[in-house]
């Protein structure tokens, strides 16, 4: 079947999945780095209490076989050697259904994490990546010419990101149509960078171009993507430069990183304006590849009734999956932008007895905002769970209500792990016997402000957030050995 094959599509084939191989190391790095605080055997959200309630047809995970720290360690282990080997392109030395085999293992792998990772895990790029891993299995190797079909559903995938992003914004803040949503957002968003501040000084109508800009890339230039080329191959380089102006504004782990890697799958090598080595030989495959190419293809087919009934609907949802094993989801972004930012400071003392006199210090995080002089860093694509978590938290005690106590729990023993996840203890000896939580609001300081103290934020109390706690008053929330 000539038809089936895209041969023009190797270099874009290639790039892809060498992105999406960087992205599933990153994440499987996070994974293994962050576990054993977050959902470990004495985390906050413990996978065998998680397991022990919630039956594996709802959460389809290779942990409701078998968990121990040990395992997860070795799962998250095995799959960022095996992204690393994708990465160096070990795929293309396999025969076809073992590469096939190699990607659907990664597939699996972060499935089972994701599955029991409880509101840890709880963000679009999580089901983004595997809907985009699960079809990358269908792609080929070397072997094969790039099949059409996968190639125009890994468009499908793009156009909901991107299509489904700018609606959510166009129905939801007031902000995003009178065009002045960026007054607020690099300074209010989850975890600015390093670049944030200066973005967010930016004259205003500056900021009002880059929303309509960002209007017409979301809500006009994904239809592109299935014009013949060199349509396709605008409309997905118009997509990447937007992607990449995200990825200097902010840290949003590895969304931007991915839908760029999804953009690229539709670029058609011949229609670049350089010229590249020949290399888009290669057979259509086997009868049994073609036969799984359409299968797949039907079972998207069915399976997009849902989204695309999502993208339809005057209450659509965004970040949303419909099935269990994270197909064909809706996605979408920051349909509300907050106008002001407020921030959880963790504070302790190791005094016995808390005073109005008493000395607060306070935990810095690795990401999120805290010390004033202190500039954010760039953390994405890698990503920081607790402090994205810690974001909202700020927004409502409601989010955090299921890990926070524990967390702070976790401080009063100075727990390893939980430290781990943090960029400054202030107690590095003993532990301290109180640990309170107040709120702070937030704002970047003016041009005039940083010039004069060096610093990059600016902070006002709001109000108390948790009051001083005990280790005694939190010791129903510890593992029975810190108790």
């Amino acid at each position: 079947m000539e038809w089936f094959a895209g041969p023009e599509y190797w270099l874009a084939r290639e790039v892809f999945q060498g992105l999406l191989a960087a992205v599933y190391l990153t994440a499987f790095l996070a994974a293994a780095n962050q576990f054993r605080a977050l959902i470990g055997e004495r985390g906050m959200l413990p996978v065998p209490a998680f397991t022990a309630r919630v039956p594996a047809r709802r959460s389809p995970s290779l942990f409701h076989l078998h968990y121990s720290d040990r395992a997860f360690a070795a799962s998250a282990r095995t799959g960022a050697a095996l992204s690393a080997a994708l990465l160096a392109g070990a795929d293309d030395l396999l025969p076809l259904w073992a590469a096939m085999t190699l990607w659907g293992v990664l597939w699996v792998l972060y499935l089972s994490i994701v599955n029991v990772g409880q509101t840890w895990y709880a963000f679009g790029w999580e089901s983004l990546l595997l809907e985009t891993g699960f079809l990358a299995a269908f792609l080929g190797n070397d072997d094969v010419a790039p099949p059409v079909l996968v190639l125009w559903l890994l468009r499908w995938v793009l156009f909901r990101v991107e299509f489904g992003a700018g609606l959510i914004k166009w129905r939801g803040d007031r902000c995003w149509r009178d065009l002045t949503c960026l007054y607020y957002h690099h300074e209010t968003q989850p975890m600015p960078g390093p670049l944030s501040w200066f973005f967010h000084h930016l004259p205003r109508p500056l900021h009002r171009a880059e929303v309509a800009a960002n209007h017409v890339v979301q809500l006009v230039v994904p239809f592109g993507l299935f014009l013949p080329q060199p349509g396709a191959t605008v409309a997905a380089a118009l997509i990447a430069v937007t992607q990449l102006w995200l990825v200097l504004s902010g840290n949003f782990a590895w969304l931007n990183w991915l839908t760029i890697a999804l953009a690229v799958s539709a670029v058609d090598a011949d229609r670049l304006p350089f010229p590249l080595p020949d290399r888009s030989g290669g057979p259509a495959g086997p009868p049994w590849y073609q036969a799984l190419a359409i299968a797949l293809t039907a079972l998207i087919a069915v399976l997009s009734y849902w989204p695309a009934r999502n993208l339809l609907s005057s209450r659509q949802q965004m970040n949303r999956s419909f099935n269990r094993i994270h197909l064909v989801n809706a996605y979408g972004a920051f349909g509300t932008v907050g106008r002001l930012r407020h921030e959880v400071v963790i504070e302790g003392t190791d005094e016995p007895h808390v005073t109005d006199r008493t000395t607060w210090r306070a935990y810095g995080f690795k990401g999120k905002p805290g010390a004033l002089g202190r500039i954010p860093r760039q953390f994405a694509p890698y990503h920081l769970r607790l402090d994205w978590l810690m974001w909202f938290a700020a927004l409502t005690p409601e989010y955090a209500r299921p890990w926070f106590a524990p967390f702070v729990a976790r401080l009063l023993v100075n727990d390893p792990d939980t430290l781990a996840l943090l960029r400054h203890n202030p107690f590095p000896g003993t532990p301290p016997t109180h640990v309170r939580a107040r709120l702070y609001r937030y704002r970047f300081t003016t041009w005039s402000e940083l010039r004069t103290t060096g610093d990059w934020w600016h902070r006002t109390p709001a109000h108390d957030y948790l009051r001083p706690s005990t280790r005694h008053d939190l010791a129903h929330l510890l593992p029975p050995e810190n108790r």
